[in-house]
């Protein structure tokens, strides 16, 4: 783990009302890890006079440790060989997310994961994927931008394989800023880099809480502004929803062919879990008067971040959801109140390890202020089904328990679960050449029944009784996309009502 010599008191505190609700951008350039475009000739770096002043800077705050950032990293701490995005030096991951307004708090280093936990949520670099996700009045994304243009000068990634962008309704949409402030701004951005290749989806009921999904099909060529390096705040606009995008801007790429597809031998899982109206038990948890010498306001030596956020997974069993063997958790306790936390589990990716099963990533991230409590549980650790031996996955909890421990920690009067299953691309490879094609059909038939029972098991565990007696499910809603399938069901605590507004979630949010 890495922590910045100096974090700024401003980056640590939070004015209220504070927006919870986080903006999660998800951003792939390959199907997998093990299928990365081959690039031989690209830049490794941006402009000279840009990369040489972030350098001197990098050398003046940075102690020595981090000397060898300066250019691309060939293993990490653990002496694992590194791959794709995660050679990028963290500075250059930090100059992205200034552009977002936040910073980087600590990293945790799996054997195939970056973890950055974020003065506003949470950065994971995968060799072939990137995910950001920010709360709070950050400009998710502005980052866009950055992103692919980082990927093309350090990988040489040209195309993006997919992209996912994801919320749920704001609390405050008004106090947000560029264009994230009402979702058909969003959309219109996006657009943008995306072309037709985008849809945009209103998950739920428009005039409630609801989610909303944008998401595009199998590898475009994304369409940048000429320059993407950062520009003054007072700058921050849409792009022009005149600008054409030519022919050539949304493409195949010539990275991929339909020829050089291999189906992937896993199953791309993610639950979310976003809860509000949190219990006064459960909120008073992450206030730091709690956890300091015993709580009760007695007066103490004030603890770090770090310290308070290993204090709070502790008592709250949040560093028990998945086994200690396999768990790396990062998290910290924020000053007067809140909490975030990232875990790589296993290996960090859901692909099989020598270990014979994937591991993969949880992030949480808590606002306890009455009124607009919130916190959100995110997790893509292949779980156990009943097809699975025992001897994988004992130690891993299935789909309802998790789902109930997590409820069970932050007490919410709502809550809306969300399941992404990836199912089988409709552009596999059917003529594999390093594959006899008896064997390829038996191999995707296996997939498939393991597929359709995953799948099958999501919707029924979001069944009327998930939660017990005590919750009411309201929605249970299901879709079919190219490669992906997805639940969203939505649950209130029986007996309870929601505070009165005179302006409905979806006007406020510009959504009706």
């Amino acid at each position: 783990m890495t922590l910045p010599l100096e974090t700024s008191q401003e980056v640590l505190t939070s004015p209220g009302p504070f927006e919870g609700p986080e903006k999660l951008l998800e951003i792939w350039f390959a199907p997998s890890f093990d299928q990365l475009p081959n690039s031989q000739h690209f830049i490794k770096k941006t402009s000279f006079e840009f990369r040489n002043s972030i350098e001197i800077e990098n050398n003046n705050n940075n102690n020595d440790d981090d000397d060898d950032e300066s250019m691309n990293r060939n293993k990490n701490r653990n002496n694992v060989e590194l791959k794709g995005l995660r050679k990028i030096p963290k500075y250059i991951w930090e100059e992205m997310l200034d552009i977002v307004k936040c910073k980087v708090l600590s990293v945790v280093e799996g054997n195939e994961l970056d973890a950055y936990l974020l003065s506003e949520s949470s950065l994971f670099v995968a060799p072939h994927l990137v995910i950001l996700k920010t709360c709070g009045t950050t400009l998710n994304l502005l980052g866009l931008y950055r992103i692919i243009e980082i990927a093309k000068e350090w990988c040489g990634f040209t195309n993006v394989w997919r992209c996912f962008y994801s919320r749920k309704s704001f609390f405050f949409p008004e106090r947000q800023q560029g264009p994230h402030k009402d979702w058909t701004d969003e959309v219109k951005f996006l657009d943008t880099v995306f072309g037709t290749a985008g849809a945009a989806y209103t998950v739920g009921p428009m005039n409630r809480d609801h989610w909303l999904l944008y998401l595009t099909s199998p590898n475009t060529v994304p369409n940048l502004p000429n320059s993407t390096l950062p520009s003054p705040a007072s700058s921050l606009i849409l792009p022009s929803p005149s600008q054409e995008l030519s022919n050539n801007a949304i493409a195949s790429s010539s990275s991929y062919s339909s020829q050089s597809i291999i189906p992937t031998k896993y199953q791309d899982t993610t639950l979310e879990i976003l809860m509000t109206h949190l219990s006064p038990n459960a909120r008073s948890k992450f206030y730091n008067d709690n956890i300091i010498n015993g709580g009760g306001g007695e007066t103490g030596t004030v603890k770090s971040g770090l310290e308070l956020g290993y204090e709070i997974s502790n008592e709250l069993g949040i560093n028990k959801l998945f086994s200690k063997e396999e768990t790396i958790l990062d998290s910290f306790g924020f000053d007067p109140c809140g909490y975030s936390a990232n875990a790589v589990i296993g290996s960090g990716l859901p692909e099989s390890d020598n270990s014979g099963r994937g591991g993969g990533y949880f992030t949480i991230h808590v606002t306890p202020e009455e009124g607009w409590s919130y916190a959100s549980f995110e997790c893509n650790v292949p779980l156990p089904t009943c097809s699975d031996d025992n001897n994988n996955l004992i130690k891993r909890p299935e789909l309802k328990e998790l789902i109930k421990k997590v409820v069970n920690i932050f007490e919410p009067s709502r809550l809306s679960i969300t399941l992404f299953v990836s199912t089988n691309q409709s552009n596999k490879n059917d003529n594999n050449n390093n594959i006899e094609l008896e064997q390829q059909q038996e191999e995707e038939e296996e997939e498939e029944e393991k597929e359709t029972e995953i799948e099958q098991k999501a919707w029924q565990s979001f069944g009327t009784d998930l939660l017990g007696k005590s919750f009411i499910r309201k929605d249970r809603i299901g879709y079919e996309f190219d490669g992906y399938d997805l639940v969203f069901a939505c649950f209130e605590k029986r007996g309870w009502k929601e505070p009165f507004s005179e302006i409905s979630i979806g006007q406020r949010n510009g959504d009706v």
